[in-house]
Order: C-alpha cells, then structure tokens, then sequence
C-alpha cells in the first residue's frame, strides 16, 4: 500500500560556510508524483532523521516552483538539476541532495549563486534604456532572428551549468556559459547592440572565450535546453571579426 511506503532521502548538510558538511538521512512518507521540494517539504514538517533524532530543517531556496526562477537548483543523484522539476518515481533510489559545489555555501542546499550575477553585470546583460521620456515605438527584429533570441532568453540564471562545466571552479575566473550566452542575446538586440563592442572586448578578455574548453556539459545539463554551445560558437566568430577591427581601425568593414 503506498500509506505505508517510504522513500530514503541522504541530504549533504552544512551547518554554514566554515562548517564542515556532513551526510544526514532521512526516511519520509512516499506520495505518488512528489518532486524533491515535496520531500524537502516533508523534512521540514518534521524534522526528524532516520535515526529518529531530532534535527534541524534543511535549508534550501526556491521560488516559483515551476522551472523558472532557478532557486532550486541543487545537485540530485549526483546530477545538478531543479528540484522543483525533479520527480522522486523518476530518481534511483535513495535520493542523494547535495549543494552545488561552484558556488560558496550558504548553508546545507543553498549556495550564493553572486559569481554568476556579478559576470552578467560585468558583460552588461541587458538593455540600456533612457526612461526619462517617451522614445516612441522600439525597434522590430527579423522574425528568423526573435525565433532564436527566444531560446537564449529562456536563461533562469539556475548556475546549473556552471556547476556541470569543469572549467567553473575556484581556481579559475571563467564567467561560464549562461553569461557567454546572454552576451550574444543582447548583442542580438537592436537596442543592445549599440553595446556590442564593448561586450565583445569583455570576453575577449580574460576569464571569457577563451577558458572555454568546449566539453558540451552545459548544453547537455540545461534545463531549458538552450544552445549554450551555439552561441560560444558564435561569439568565436564574432570575437575574430572584433579582432580585426581592432587590428585594422573603425572601418573595417565585417
């Protein structure tokens, strides 16, 4: 009977950044359809090990609960992903959560994801817009060009893959793909574009193109599927025509 069903839960806790982790399991009621949250949840409510010790409850972040705002994201069965997203019929048994380990710990599954806003505030992921006054109607884009911005636009900022890239970690400045990313979908922008070139010299710097190994873990691990790899493709391209016009003046003409 699924009343008396339990599923097994192994959660990598941190008490806080300078704590030392450590593995706690707990035992909790199985509901058909429950995602991870569902389970943290559970935990939660009755925060008791499978030990039957009190503990503390386990500390995570989410937000939406539908796959968009990235909160969620820890690392399941040894795989980052959302746990909003992640369905506990669909996991091995027992299910193992485990923080990112690219960014720095806050406290047991949640990480401080600033490494990854502090790139998109260095690549000036956005549109810079004047809303002191009426500009009038803004700029159209070729449809085949909105087609393909849109799948880039999908980003949630989750960090999931930079935790999948193996050139993300401590030892390295690399900004990662997810940045890489939205530096070709605002450079694709009409009004983002007048941006480009300083976008482009950005990468092209260190810590950008560059640490790129192209080992496709972040495609592959993308949540939203976006073609992460593509647009690093692209902006080779572009950083080589950006090359030239650096070597040749303004007037080169790509």
């Amino acid at each position: 009977m699924s009343e008396s069903k339990t599923i097994k839960v192994i959660i990598t806790r941190q008490n806080g950044p300078d704590a030392q982790p450590f593995d706690e399991e707990f035992e909790i009621p199985y509901r058909k359809n429950m995602n991870v949250i569902s389970a943290l949840m559970e935990i939660r409510r009755n925060p008791v090990n499978a030990k039957g010790e009190k503990t503390t409850p386990v500390f995570w972040e989410m937000g939406c609960l539908e796959e968009v705002c990235g909160a969620c994201s820890m690392v399941i069965n040894g795989k980052p992903q959302q746990a909003c997203s992640a369905l506990v019929d669909q996991l091995e048994q027992p299910v193992r959560l485990a923080p990112m380990k690219t960014f720095p710990i806050v406290r047991d599954l949640a990480v401080d994801r600033s490494r990854m806003f502090d790139s998109l505030k260095k690549v000036k992921a956005w549109i810079p817009i004047d809303g002191t006054y009426d500009l009038g109607p803004g700029p159209r884009m070729a449809e085949s060009k909105r087609q393909w911005a849109y799948e880039l636009s999908k980003c949630m900022t989750c960090g999931v893959c930079l935790e999948a890239c193996p050139n993300v970690n401590s030892k390295s400045n690399y900004i990662g793909p997810a940045p890489l990313s939205q530096v070709r979908l605002f450079n694709s922008h009409p009004t983002g574009e007048y941006h480009k070139n300083e976008r482009m010299e950005t990468i092209m710097g260190d810590g950008g193109l560059a640490n790129c190994g192209m080992s496709q873990n972040c495609v592959q691990s993308c949540p939203k599927g976006i073609p992460l790899t593509t647009s690093i493709a692209a902006l080779n391209r572009e950083a080589t025509l950006q090359s030239f016009k650096n070597f040749f003046g303004s007037d080169y003409n790509n």
